[in-house]
């Protein structure tokens, strides 16, 4: 938990200010086909001539876009994962070297080669340990980070993921093979919401972690929309309105009576260990998701702006519904 709070409050500290990268084509050859390509990322914007080469990712949700995209072959490096990559991208995630278990210091980062770096929360780009985009830029290295962790006002919502995924593809050069993942990823969505469409929301609360306070999903980021496209209602979305999480008092976790308490699955704390926290606490023993013992699971990596969103709903819209 200590890492992620971390890469919340880098997130509102990270600098709007552009950084425009002009790279020259190669010499005697045309230009790609879709390049020149300008994208502006978090404040920072970028001219592509061509795809990048030797890319390196930084946290699970960033390299999955990438092995989604068929892109294996373009990484020069990888690091830092929250859990297993899913098992559809094992062969090809296998392939590429990992830098570090969690970041790579800026030397360890320099000695992949690479001309992209690919970061999943703002804390790949922490300034205290050298990784900040501006220092990769005058090395020559284009950046990009996951647009949940731009600092901007605006909630994240599936429209996000979309961004994220097309901003890629074209980037790479594979904008064909992003349209046909959103095509995708659209329709489940289309199926999920139909399948919710008359059943009334049910009021979930999300719990990541903590033990003084409940560290839990507020309104800003992708996991409120993803509780609200699978059926539910996020009881701490307008306590946090501005935070993607936030931490709310076990007292208003009474107060605002889940019927539905979804886990989030990370790290050295087990998911039975944090059911058997909540059904032991005697203060929530009146909560209606503790009473029933109506608890949901989904991997942190889910809920996130990544490629793994969209079926994410699907799964909890499934566990929402078991209990009805």
């Amino acid at each position: 938990m200590l890492w992620r709070r971390a890469a919340l409050a880098a997130a509102l500290l990270f600098p709007l200010a552009a950084c425009t990268t002009q790279a020259k084509p190669e010499a005697g050859g045309a230009p790609a086909p879709g390049f020149p390509y300008t994208v502006t990322n978090c404040g920072v914007t970028t001219t592509y001539t061509a795809p990048p080469k030797r890319a390196v990712t930084m946290n699970q949700h960033a390299t999955e876009v990438m092995l989604e995209l068929g892109l294996a072959k373009s990484l020069a490096g990888t690091a830092y994962l929250d859990d297993k990559v899913l098992p559809k991208y094992a062969a090809d995630y296998r392939s590429v070297p990992v830098l570090a278990a969690e970041y790579p210091s800026y030397e360890k980062l320099l000695s992949a080669n690479p001309d992209f770096v690919y970061g999943g929360y703002a804390s790949a780009f922490a300034a205290g340990e050298g990784r900040a985009r501006e220092a990769l830029a005058k090395s020559g290295i284009k950046s990009r980070l996951n647009v949940e962790n731009c600092p901007k006002g605006a909630a994240t919502t599936m429209d996000d993921v979309y961004q994220e995924v097309r901003e890629v593809g074209r980037t790479f050069g594979v904008g064909d093979r992003a349209e046909a993942w959103i095509r995708s990823a659209e329709a489940t969505n289309e199926r999920t919401r139909t399948a919710r469409k008359d059943k009334a929301p049910t009021p979930v609360f999300v719990y990541d972690s903590g033990d003084k306070t409940a560290f839990t999903v507020g309104g800003k980021g992708i996991g409120n929309d993803i509780v609200t496209r699978a059926g539910g209602r996020n009881v701490f979305a307008d306590d946090l309105k501005t935070q993607s999480f936030g931490d709310a008092s076990w007292e208003n976790v009474v107060a605002r009576a889940p019927e539905t308490i979804l886990i989030l699955d990370y790290g050295g704390t087990s998911v039975d260990a944090k059911k058997k926290r909540l059904r032991d606490d005697p203060a929530l023993a009146s909560v209606p998701a503790v009473k029933n013992d109506r608890f949901a699971v989904l991997p942190l990596s889910d809920v996130v702006t990544g490629v793994r969103a969209p079926d994410a709903v699907a799964k909890l819209a499934a566990q929402l519904g078991a209990g009805e």
